[in-house]
């Protein structure tokens, strides 16, 4: 059987969160999510809008995933050997670079493949974007309520 990983911090899941971890679960026979943690989130990303169980209980829901798991705040490579994949599926933006993560996978002697997973094209595949979308919705009916004297 192999499983294959991905991680993430999944705040605002979206058709680009879907679309990643479908691609990711194709890649083998088990899916095992890895949901940053709200401190790993802070460091990587953003401080997050939802807190990290709410973040995991969504993604245990997904059909697509076989098991969901809190990261770490601490060495990712422990989640790893924890995990024990055969595959680390990165989505196409995500900011770790392939060729280091396989070269301290072999340093640690972790044999596991890293593959870059391509991208989703959508207006609203990321979460940045729906969030920009949700703000420009929001000033657009502010100006209408003062337009029409609401």
């Amino acid at each position: 059987m192999t499983t294959v990983m991905a991680a993430g911090v999944f705040d605002i899941l979206h058709l680009g969160h879907l679309y990643y971890l479908r691609a990711a679960r194709a890649l083998g026979d088990r899916l095992v999510v890895v949901v940053a943690c709200d401190d790993t989130a802070r460091k990587m990303k953003h401080n997050p809008l939802t807190p990290e169980e709410m973040r995991l209980d969504m993604i245990r829901e997904l059909r697509t995933v076989d098991e969901a798991i809190l990261g770490g705040s601490g060495d990712m490579y422990d989640t790893v050997k924890k995990v024990n994949p055969a595959i680390i599926a990165l989505g196409y933006d995500q900011v770790h670079r392939e060729g280091e993560i396989q070269k301290e996978l072999d340093l640690r002697g972790i044999n596991c493949k890293v593959v870059r997973l391509d991208k989703f094209a959508s207006d609203l595949d990321s979460t940045r974007r729906l969030i920009r979308k949700i703000i420009d919705w929001a000033a657009f009916n502010e100006k209408m309520k003062s337009i029409e004297g609401e």
